[in-house]
């Protein structure tokens, strides 16, 4: 710890939180999608409540939705004796980490592609059907390249969010040293240890420079995808 420079065990908490974010983004992407679309194009009962759910974890504590991923898929969790019938193991797992990742991230990549396919003018999906074209057609010719923006938007959002999740992963994952150990979990670890200040600041300049690299990105791509449109 007396050492500023990154130490083995940083470099796993580096790999583990980027392979940890773009699975949970990748998770994520296809569910949001379908999310996005179902809740901007159709009308039915019980919307607003899925409307509700779907924002929760934007008010809930991390912990709590930690706790809960725990309490249904924990030992004694209410799909343990499905997830042992199938031989997975998800808790104190990096796969727990993805899951609570995406749980927290969700909201923020529904509400960015939804904003992308409330602006696309209605009138080219209903010429796109009254020139025959499927409901799948138009899906894939009209509505998914014009709503690229929010998708991508939403995606880098999801990945800068999944790399700063801490209170959900810590409890649904551990804190265990090139297993679960992320980011925020390493400066956690630093930051409650004497002399672990210099370590800290080291990682908390990994994760700033990782965050600025993935908004630079997220602003070439929109500007890029702004140009063709």
């Amino acid at each position: 710890m007396e050492n500023a420079l990154l130490n083995s065990a940083d470099y796993d908490a580096i790999r583990i939180s980027i392979k940890v974010a773009v699975a949970a983004t990748a998770l994520s992407l296809p569910f949001g999608f379908v999310y996005a679309y179902l809740m901007t194009f159709f009308r039915f009962r019980g919307k607003l409540l899925l409307e509700v759910l779907v924002n929760l974890p934007l008010t809930l504590p991390p912990v709590v939705i930690g706790y809960l991923l725990l309490v249904v898929l924990g030992k004694n969790g209410f799909l343990a004796p499905l997830l042992e019938l199938l031989g997975v193991r998800l808790i104190f797992s990096w796969k727990a980490a993805v899951l609570a990742s995406a749980l927290v991230g969700f909201p923020l990549l529904v509400r960015s592609i939804r904003i992308s396919m409330a602006s696309i003018d209605l009138q080219l999906i209903h010429a796109s059907r009254t020139l025959g074209a499927g409901w799948l057609d138009t899906l894939l010719t009209i509505i998914l390249p014009l709503s690229r923006t929010g998708i991508v938007a939403g995606a880098s959002l999801m990945f800068a969010r999944s790399l700063g999740e801490f209170g959900a992963t810590i409890i649904v994952a551990g804190n265990m040293p090139g297993v679960t150990q992320t980011i925020p979990l390493a400066i956690y670890d630093y930051a409650s240890a004497p002399g672990g200040e210099t370590a800290a600041l080291s990682l908390c300049g990994v994760a700033i420079a990782i965050s600025m690299l993935v908004l630079l990105v997220h602003e070439l791509l929109n500007k890029k995808l702004a140009r063709r449109n």
